[in-house]
């Protein structure tokens, strides 16, 4: 199954000026513990995406709020020259097609 057809949200944000943040939220536990424990292959699709070691991937689920979060570095500083995304706000695209 696809991530985007197990979340109810999957949102990206600035984490500070030099990181960023993946945010999943889940309708129920179900999916977001099916999701937690593929997050071994998670992390490394997120690395693969962004160009980054797996070991620059962080995760933390949250089960009272059914959500993961994932924090990683930033390709540049919000709003350095060239950051064509200072909030943060579109980064998230790249994980929707991403099979669990």
């Amino acid at each position: 199954m696809k991530l985007e057809d197990m979340v109810i949200a999957l949102r990206s944000k600035n984490a500070g000026p030099c990181q960023l943040t993946l945010d999943l939220i889940f309708a129920d536990a179900g999916r977001m513990r099916a999701v937690a424990a593929a997050l071994p292959r998670l992390r490394a699709e997120i690395a693969r995406a962004f160009g980054i070691a797996e070991s620059e991937v962080r995760d933390f689920v949250f089960e009272p709020a059914l959500a993961i979060k994932f924090t990683i570095p930033r390709p540049r500083i919000s709003g350095e020259v060239g950051d064509r995304d200072v909030y943060g706000a579109q980064q998230h695209g790249v994980l929707l097609g991403v099979e669990i």
